[in-house]
């Protein structure tokens, strides 16, 4: 009894790790294994007949209710105004919700008895109770060769498990941004005649905004991506060795997690750890994990508050919180040396990869990939101009990713990667490059470290350089400039010696305002030696495996920039391995 009680109170099963045995596969004229030699896997569940039915009437009422959810106040003003929300009209719908309730639970008792009979279920179920009693790395690895509903899954590490850093607090430390002096009165009377306002921007924030901002938490979006999901997840299991983990947030918040660790395998890359931060419809089993994977890195992808087996809602306070305890796992769990852990985010990922440079400063690098500074001017972009004190004000209060400020806070390595046809970040057209927010994000990270030498000149001659629309027209402001990459090189070094003083530098006061131009476009563009670098090249034409089988190798590489390198792309689309790489340091 207490096994079925078990199978129907249990978590849904969707797919089983297990290398094939050597041999021809079931239906194929091959061998068991792939064309580079790996093994095969078997990785799909397979349930049985009453299981299925019943699963599948489960997940039919499961939509039914989130679009119900969503269309809930509608719905209640639809039957306000027809008058139907009066005792004698609720009464009898309540008495049908409770039989439609014993219903389901009737099917759901079906469901576990279909999983009862079915050995490969209780085979799981051991697993399972075994991992949750023992916690032992044993049984963490059988249960690895499962993926079900991650609500189950036991809490592999815990924020606190090397003592809280944040003095125990139920969230992390964020920059607030100083309140606005505003007239009126003060005292009671004051705060009553805000009081509607206040409200108003509550629930604009935490109803149509967070769910503009990440429309990845919506449930209804992540069942329809599931199978995609559970193919990429799978695909990082089976192919790279990947470890699903659950972190603990220090606000209660259980965040999904997945980590490839390749130390000790011969490539010097894999002693490097790239920590993912996913966009706004990013997760970690389809999003820009893949890019420094494939690229040869460790890499720890983790899924937002709210996406994917991630629980919670995402805002600017969880997502700070779920980002602190993945550095902490990183850290205290994997052991990771902090100069070699890096972290790559992708477009609203750098709100949390921000927060962690300046949180973790002792952090290898950070590479922000179509990332922007701040976002009231996106917001005011998309929202209508009759809105825009209310938007801003919502946003400085309850949305306020500001990457910019949390940037100059960081003082190592950072690349910015930025779309050239963006439609995102940018607050005009996609192709009018000199409203990309990455222009600014990039500009008040050097005025802010060398504000000596970008400044007047050096910032006229940076934002020619960055409003260029074509490698041509960038070409041409880098050779009337002419910056000298030796000599530049030789005048950083020679400020920061041996003793790497902290930003901002004050270097500058002692050059001519040419000499200025000219540092200044080095930190951006390379020097004259990289002219016509900073663009990589077309997608159409990136090479892969795939789509052009007859090429062994690559196309080659364009030279590396300092701070800032192009690739000509829109926003979503995925930045290719052999376009990544670490920041460049002194």
């Amino acid at each position: 009894m207490a096994k079925l009680l078990s199978c129907v109170l249990g978590p849904r099963l969707y797919r089983v790790h297990r290398p094939r045995p050597p041999g021809p596969a079931p239906g194929s004229g091959g061998g068991g294994g792939t064309e580079r030699g790996e093994p095969a896997w078997d990785s799909y569940y397979q349930p049985r007949g009453l299981e299925k039915h019943t699963d599948s009437v489960l997940a039919l009422a499961s939509v039914l209710w989130s679009i119900s959810y969503y269309a809930s106040p509608l719905a209640v003003l639809y039957l306000y105004r027809k008058g139907l929300l009066t005792m004698s009209r609720v009464v009898p719908l309540s008495h049908c919700a409770a039989t439609l309730g014993l219903l389901l639970a009737g099917v759901a008792c079906l469901r576990g008895l279909g999983r009862w009979s079915n050995p490969q279920y209780l085979e799981f179920m051991a697993a399972l109770e075994e991992s949750h009693r023992s916690g032992s790395a044993e049984s963490k690895r059988k249960l690895g060769l499962y993926t079900f509903d991650f609500r189950s899954w036991p809490v592999d590490f815990r924020w606190d498990s090397a003592g809280p850093a944040w003095g125990g607090s139920r969230a992390v430390p964020l920059l607030q941004t100083p309140p606005r002096p505003r007239g009126g009165s003060r005292g009671l009377l004051g705060a009553l005649r805000k009081l509607p306002c206040a409200l108003a921007r509550w629930l604009l924030a935490h109803t149509l905004g967070r769910r503009m901002l990440f429309p990845g938490s919506v449930r209804l979006l992540q069942r329809a991506l599931l199978p995609a999901l559970l193919q990429g997840q799978a695909r990082l299991i089976e192919q790279f060795g990947g470890q699903r983990v659950k972190l603990l947030a220090c606000d209660g918040n259980e965040i999904d997690a997945m980590v490839i660790d390749r130390r000790g395998r011969g490539d010097p890359r894999g002693d490097t750890l790239v920590i993912c931060c996913e966009g706004n419809a990013g997760f970690y089993e389809v999003g820009c994990v893949s890019t420094p994977l494939e690229a040869g890195y460790s890499v720890l992808g983790w899924n937002h508050p709210g996406f994917g087996g991630s629980t919670g809602v995402p805002l600017p306070q969880s997502e700070a919180n779920a980002m602190d305890v993945v550095v902490r796992f990183a850290l205290q769990q994997l052991r990771f040396a902090p100069p070699s852990i890096v972290v790559y985010a992708w477009s609203i990922g750098g709100f949390t990869a921000t927060w962690a440079a300046m949180s973790y400063p002792e952090l290898g690098g950070l590479v922000l990939d179509a990332s922007f500074d701040d976002l009231v001017p996106l917001a005011l972009k998309v929202l209508p101009r009759s809105w825009r004190e209310l938007v801003t004000q919502t946003v400085r209060e309850h949305l306020n990713l500001n990457n910019a400020e949390q940037l100059c806070r960081y003082q190592g390595p950072v690349l910015l990667v930025r779309r050239t046809k963006d439609e995102i970040i940018t607050t005009t057209t996609p192709d009018d490059i000199a409203s990309n927010r990455g222009n600014d994000l990039l500009l008040k990270l050097l005025q802010h470290r060398y504000p000596k030498v970008v400044a007047e000149e050096g910032l006229r001659a940076v934002r020619e350089w960055l409003e260029a629309a074509t490698p041509e027209e960038q070409s041409s402001v880098l050779r009337r400039c002419a910056p000298d990459e030796r000599w530049c090189r030789e005048r950083l070094r020679g400020w920061a010696g041996d003793r790497s003083p902290p930003f901002p530098w004050g270097l500058g006061e002692d050059l001519s305002p040419a000499q200025r131009q000219q540092l200044a476009l080095y930190l951006v563009s390379g020097g004259v030696a990289g002219v016509g670098a900073g663009w990589a090249w077309p997608v159409g034409v990136v090479w892969t495996r795939w789509a052009c089988p007859r090429l062994t190798t690559p196309p080659p590489l364009p030279q590396a920039q300092q701070h800032l390198q192009n690739f000509e792309a829109s926003h979503c689309t995925p930045l290719p391995p052999q376009a990544f790489r670490l920041p460049w340091a002194l």
